[in-house]
């Protein structure tokens, strides 16, 4: 797949940031000595760590060399590592792993997570936050059009989807009986956006990229040509002219 794109990604920061502002609400710690934000992208997720716990050694970890880059023009008093999360092991003296809709991506996601918490010192916080919505019109028609579409015998393209998260229970059974309390919720946001094309834009930084990295340019714009005809089809204007985006998304919080 080709790299995150940081620029797409920051075109709704203040939307995107609302979900790991919610999650950092809820870390029981007072004065972690190294918080690591994992998944950091651009650095928005890892700029509300720097302001809670500023006397702590703050990095960010991701894969992605155009978001990292971003990160560190950002805040460069942090450490930005690039590396793959599904193999990251913390440092000693980590005491909050953040991950901001990160793990839904990561193959076993939630075997990485379990290792992760187990590897928290006591007292030590697994936080994490996923986007729980892949029944939404938004991913139920970037299923549809990749299946329809020319591209629908790629092997990329038919890989491209994410799955479905599993369900509460099965993260409470994994994770309390190595940690002393976890708190696990849904939250669901209803994003103001400005036209149907907006929600086009949005997930062009997230959950598209998948899809339209499997295709050449030409390609690329049938499939979003595509997937747009059926967006304005799904959501319809209010009576301002914009439309509500619903987004569930899934917070765990798990002390060690």
């Amino acid at each position: 797949m080709n790299d995150w794109n940081a620029r797409q990604y920051l075109k709704f920061e203040d939307e995107r940031t609302r979900p790991p502002r919610d999650l950092l609400a809820q870390v029981p710690l007072e004065r972690p000595r190294r918080a690591v934000d994992l998944g950091c992208g651009p650095g928005n997720s890892t700029e509300l760590l720097l302001e809670r716990f500023p006397q702590a050694d703050i990095v960010g970890i991701d894969s992605s060399p155009d978001m990292l880059r971003q990160a560190r023009e950002r805040l460069p008093q942090c450490t930005f590592i690039e590396a793959d999360i599904a193999s990251w092991t913390p440092r000693e003296g980590t005491d909050l792993i953040f991950a901001n809709a990160v793990f839904q991506w990561v193959p076993d996601h939630q075997q990485v997570m379990r290792r992760l918490l187990q590897s928290l010192p006591a007292g030590g916080v697994l936080a994490a936050q996923m986007p729980d919505n892949t029944a939404e019109p938004a991913l139920a028609l970037q299923r549809k059009v990749a299946a329809s579409g020319p591209w629908a015998s790629d092997p990329q393209i038919k890989a491209a989807a994410r799955g479905e998260l599993p369900a509460p229970e099965t993260y409470y059974d994994l994770l309390k009986p190595v940690c002393s309390h976890i708190d696990i919720w849904h939250s669901v946001y209803n994003h103001v956006m400005a036209a149907p094309q907006a929600i086009v834009e949005w997930f062009k930084g997230s959950s598209l990229q998948p899809f339209l990295s499997a295709l050449d340019a030409a390609a690329r714009e049938k499939f979003l040509a595509a997937y747009t005809e059926e967006i304005v089809a799904a959501y319809q204007p209010r009576f301002d002219g914009k439309v509500l985006l619903r987004f569930p998304r899934l917070f765990i919080v798990a002390v060690r």
